[in-house]
């Protein structure tokens, strides 16, 4: 094998190995040159795997689409192998990892026979930065190695940064037959590796993404002393005032990317507001030498869901997708080779292809054009509100978490926790209503705790736990605040009471004057609540009373709530932090 990219004796013994066992006709180091990325395009292009779409319109843009059967992230098929059972705990699938490898094993034994494996070193973060982690992926698929090139960073420097280190996340993808029964998306916390097999859709299949960024990272954070969470990063500038930035931890559905990437409504830009994003995601957070923690965004792109986004939800998003970006299981408009979805605009092409490959008139077909969970993979650096703090080594302090989901009754809302562990509580029961994009039944609570479900690499409890010990280091006075907000509260007629949107800029206004001690709030049985007048309603058709009907307690439904929140913690065992079980008690007192 060609070693001129680097002399790291564990990186090359683990190639050696992978070639001898996948047997691959051909080896290409990614070195993430121009060049490099734009053979392989027109390589895509040729085999028909991407089609070029129009130059003019939309820049060095392709499509891709997937098998039918390959369409989304399975949790089903999404393993944590650890040595012992209870370290992957009960809200991970978990298998042996010495009968796991076997499994895996079997079906990837000689998989790359008569195609070429793919080298791909890459940065989860700046290259260099101390936040920043490297991994190795090797794949049998183009597809993979150009959407790495966009979310990640990668090439020859990631290697030189390396060094001889043997601190590098080992990843294995092979497409094999894209055989859904024989499909696994498996980690190793323990060493440090993932393994994913028969699948080609980007959530299972960019490795660097779900896979490293938060269930090996997770891992990795626990025992290093940081964290890897499923937060987007914003930075709010008011005027004349330095710029703050925000954490936020939404389930899927809730609107995590219109919040990261917000435009303020007309009266706040008027008078000078700002809203940047830093990642739509995934936040990595350490503690700074000034004691307080700052975080990153360890991608380089956004993996987004196309259906739904349109120039009014989310214009910064769209803009995004103009150039350099690659689409999937999009509907693709032959009429000026260019690329719809559902929620993009109302005039369907009439003479397109769908999704799954077949001829599609979008004024008559009762089918949908584009999958549900199709996707886009952009830059980041198209994003118009990028922040200029998005390549800093060093991250951006954090002045609030916030955690979120969809409670058409029970939430306020914007609630503030009473402090780091209550804040650590409010994160623990959060949950969301299932909406029809789901299977299954509707306005069933999911518990999705910090958004990070499934994408925990250990024991639910024992990440709770990491989260109390974080709080520990931290001097109160600078530790983030942590809020709670809900933008979906519904009336008697099933109306959504607040506008939502660039509108949820308001509460943002709230929580950052919370977190510098200009206002005051009421304290209540589950935390402190605005005062309607301390939120402002400037150019909205909503008066102070109405706003605090969105802001009551109901304490009969609450003490319901907390009765799911007993189930939950029920299935921790002793894993449960008592942290957590004291503040549970404490709050059903204070309802009483």
């Amino acid at each position: 094998m060609d070693t001129k990219h680097t002399s790291n004796p564990s990186l090359l013994a683990w190639l050696d190995e992978k070639i001898a066992f996948l047997k691959p006709a051909e080896v290409v180091w990614i070195d993430g040159s121009k060049e490099q990325i734009d053979a392989l395009k027109a390589e895509a292009v040729k085999t028909g795997e991407m089609v070029k779409l129009n130059e003019e319109l939309l820049p060095d843009c392709y499509l891709h689409r997937t098998a039918e059967n390959d369409v989304a992230r399975v949790e089903a098929r999404t393993l944590i192998c650890t040595s012992k059972e209870e370290d992957a705990g009960p809200t991970n699938h978990w298998m042996d990892p010495a009968e796991c490898h076997k499994m895996l094993d079997e079906i990837a034994a000689g998989s790359y026979a008569g195609r070429t494996m793919y080298i791909i070193p890459y940065s989860m973060g700046p290259v260099g930065s101390k936040f920043s982690k490297i991994g190795i992926e090797i794949t049998d698929s183009i597809y993979v190695v150009l959407n790495m090139n966009i979310m990640t960073r990668v090439g020859q420097a990631v290697l030189d940064c390396l060094g001889d280190s043997d601190d590098w996340v080992r990843g294995m993808h092979c497409k094999c037959n894209v055989d859904p029964e024989k499909r696994w998306i498996v980690q190793f916390p323990e060493e440090n590796s993932i393994v994913s097999v028969n699948s080609a859709y980007g959530g299972n299949v960019l490795l660097g993404k779900k896979c490293f960024a938060l269930r090996i990272a997770s891992y990795l954070g626990k025992n290093e002393g940081w964290q890897a969470e499923h937060m987007l990063i914003l930075g709010l500038t008011k005027p004349g005032e330095e710029t703050k930035y925000i954490c936020a931890a939404f389930p899927s559905a809730c609107g995590k990317t219109n919040l990261a990437m917000l435009i303020p409504p007309e009266g706040y830009l008027r008078k000078g507001y700002k809203v940047e994003c830093v990642g739509d995601d995934i936040s990595w957070i350490r503690k700074g030498p000034d004691g307080r923690l700052y975080a990153i965004n360890p991608e380089n792109g956004f993996f987004g869901v196309a259906p739904g986004t349109n120039e009014k939800s989310n214009p910064n998003a769209l803009a995004a997708t103009k150039k350099g970006t690659i689409f999937t299981n999009v509907c693709h408009n032959l009429d000026n080779n260019t690329v719809w979805w559902e929620g993009l605009d109302k005039n369907p092409p009439t003479n397109a292809i769908d999704w799954k490959g077949n001829p599609w008139n979008g004024q008559e077909s009762e089918e949908k054009g584009a999958h549900p969970n199709s996707r886009f993979t952009a830059p980041a650096v198209n994003c118009p509100c990028l922040s200029p703090e998005f390549e800093n080594p060093d991250g951006v302090p954090i002045s609030a978490i916030v955690f979120g989901g969809r409670r058409a009754k029970l939430t306020p809302l914007v609630y503030q926790s009473k402090d780091w562990n209550h804040g650590v509580f409010v994160g623990s029961i959060m949950g969301s209503e299932t909406t029809a994009a789901a299977t299954g039944a509707v306005g069933v609570v999911r518990r999705d705790p910090m958004a990070m479900l499934p994408f925990c690499g250990y024991n639910m409890g024992d990440y709770w736990k990491h989260w109390i010990e974080i709080g520990e280091t931290l001097d109160p006075e600078k530790a983030p605040k942590i809020f709670n907000v809900n933008w979906f509260r519904k009336d008697e007629n099933d109306n959504f009471m607040w506008p939502g949107f660039g509108d949820n800029l308001r509460v943002l206004d709230w929580i950052i004057d919370r977190c510098e001690g200009k206002v005051d709030a009421q304290e209540t049985a589950i935390g402190y609540l605005p005062y309607a007048k301390d939120i402002n309603l400037e150019g909205l058709d909503m008066t102070e009373a109405q706003l605090d009907s969105i802001l009551d307690v109901d304490k009969d439904a609450w003490e319901e709530e907390l009765k799911g929140v007993d189930e939950l913690y029920a299935k921790f065992g002793n894993k449960l932090p008592k942290e957590l079980a004291d503040i549970l008690a404490e709050v059903k007192g204070n309802l009483k």
